[in-house]
């Protein structure tokens, strides 16, 4: 029987339940232990697709078109396994989900009520991930903290939920804070105990708590914590800063976390094969090159918003034995003070995905300014029809030339709608989304990066490169190296006389993993390796990915 893991946070917001649960699932699966990841958001929108970024992150984009949490992106590159749109529930999906069964009349009448049939409808989404897809643990996270109240719902359902599918096939994992108080010099164990007795109150006593801490801790407050908790010593587990996220598996292995873990849920103790894992840290921590890249976007002032395309970069750095700088440009910045005062000796430029004008005459200035100097340049969604528009106006001679998106009457609508999204009204849920296919020119630069004829990429946007203009572009020197296998939908487009100028329609960073790094960044940081080289006074071959 699948058993299950609730991974709940107290204290403060932020304090990480993510990132332990998708090390709890790295953990397991390196014991040969099959894993699913489920997220339970309290907010009331059905999903983060129309929120803005400086409210929520990016939005992930699984392989089925689910637009989610930025948390399923740590799932998937921890664990090494696609998620789905089963994988994340929010407030917003179960109450309207509740209301279509009672306009059809499911309840028989019936008063509609929190418990049961929100809970109930929770649970269900639980036990869901279990049934259709068998994985020996399921892990949920629960959103937000301990204490608030759009939470109750989920929290109710969770502590209904061991009494269902028994308690021996349960367990509650609590993540925590323990302040340092520099003015007392001491750590303090009182918000965690609150913590505790606010969930305790609700019906749930943890059966682990990771503790969240700037400096080791002692273990007088482990054994403190403990008593105070109800928690066994060896289910207090430290989980100490660590400089990067990709180290935090291996502290909560060291700390014990798996194995307690599996000793609460009856499962049988197998050795962890975690050598990957510690080569993958190892070679973040002992780099052999310097890289600065620049992210030029309007949401710099959140890294969350491009919280992918980051981890997609480090993951390529890593391979390359990099040390990776990241410089945060303001795209609307560029607009007024000019590309040069901000991306002066970086070692390349990145345009990731976006919506909205603001912002876009900067990222554009910014791709020209690539193109110009012989940067290397990687554009993604919005990046690509940016590309597309810098190359209109400055060399195919279309001067007014720009998206449909954000001048509805340009002459040149380089970028456009596809005739099926015309008379879409509802935002949400109705862009190209998830998985589709994309056929390779072969010989060019996306053939070398990724030596397959065909291959599998997740989109979210609504508009896309106007046909019309596409012969135009290809006698002006423009190659379009990637398309839908009929042809009609530009995919990636390149410019072979540059030393790496590559843009594509789609978000490569979500199917980066740390041990399998995108092929797009790995040729990406790699070309910008050669730049830094070059300008360093060493002349590094390009041809090399």
């Amino acid at each position: 029987m699948t058993k299950f893991v609730f991974v709940t946070g107290g204290v403060v917001s932020s304090i990480g339940k993510g990132i332990v649960a998708a090390s709890l699932g790295r953990l397991l699966k390196s014991r040969d232990y099959s894993v699913s990841i489920l997220k339970l958001d309290p907010y009331i929108n059905v999903d983060p697709g129309t929120m803005s970024p400086f409210q929520h992150g990016e939005v992930f984009v699984t392989q089925d078109g689910a637009e989610t949490d930025l948390d399923l992106g740590h799932y998937e590159r921890f664990t090494d396994t696609s998620m789905s749109r089963l994988n994340s529930v929010t407030t917003g999906s179960i109450y309207q989900a509740v209301i279509n069964k009672e306009r059809r009349g499911d309840y028989n009448g019936g008063t509609v009520q929190v418990i049961p049939h929100i809970t109930n409808e929770i649970k269900d989404r639980i036990s869901r991930v279990a049934r259709d897809t068998n994985p020996d643990v399921v892990i949920t996270e629960i959103g937000g903290t301990v204490g608030d109240i759009e939470s109750l719902p989920f929290l109710e359902a969770i502590r209904q939920f061991r009494k269902d599918v028994g308690r021996q096939n349960v367990l509650y994992l609590h993540v925590t804070l323990i302040p340092w108080i520099a003015s007392a010099g001491e750590m303090k164990t009182k918000p965690t105990q609150h913590s505790v007795k606010e969930l305790r109150s609700i019906g749930i006593q943890p059966d682990i708590l990771v503790c969240r801490c700037d400096r080791a801790l002692p273990g007088g407050l482990k054994q403190k914590l403990s008593e105070f908790c109800d928690v066994p010593p060896e289910g207090v587990i430290p989980a100490v800063d660590a400089k990067s996220i990709y180290e935090v598996p291996l502290i909560l292995e060291r700390e014990g976390l798996a194995q307690e873990a599996l000793e609460l849920l009856n499962m049988e103790q197998r050795e962890p094969d975690l050598s990957q894992w510690q080569t993958l840290v190892e070679r973040l921590y002992s780099p052999k090159h310097r890289v600065e890249i620049a992210i030029v976007g309007k949401y710099v002032q959140l890294s969350d918003a491009y919280l992918s395309v980051v981890e997609a970069l480090r993951h390529a750095a890593i391979a390359m034995g990099s040390e990776l700088h990241l410089r945060w440009v303001n795209s609307e910045k560029l607009e007024v003070e000019g590309a040069e005062n901000h991306l002066d000796g970086v070692d390349g430029v990145i345009v990731p995905g976006g919506f909205g004008v603001r912002g876009v005459d900067g990222k554009i200035e910014a791709i020209k300014y690539a193109r110009l100097r012989q940067i290397p340049f990687l554009g993604l969604c919005l990046g690509m029809q940016c590309s597309v528009i810098e190359w209109a106006r400055n060399v195919a001679g279309f001067a007014d030339a720009h998206s449909a998106e954000f001048e509805p009457h340009t002459e040149n609508p380089v970028i456009n709608l596809l005739p099926e999204q015309q008379d879409v009204v509802d935002l949400g849920g109705t862009m190209r989304l998830g998985l589709y296919p994309c056929r390779i020119l072969p010989n060019s630069l996306a053939f070398r990066l990724y030596q397959e004829e065909v291959i599998y990429e997740r989109h979210r946007h609504r508009y896309e490169f106007n046909n019309a203009y596409r012969n135009l572009f290809l006698e002006s020197g423009y190659v379009i190296s990637g398309s839908s296998p009929d042809g009609r939908l530009v995919e990636i487009v390149e410019l072979p006389q540059h030393p790496f100028f590559i843009a594509c329609q789609f978000h490569p960073e979500f199917q980066s993993r740390p041990s399998a790094p995108h092929p797009l960044f790995k040729g990406f940081i790699e070309a910008a390796i050669a730049h830094f080289e070059s300008s360093s006074g060493t002349q590094i071959p390009l041809e090399v990915f």
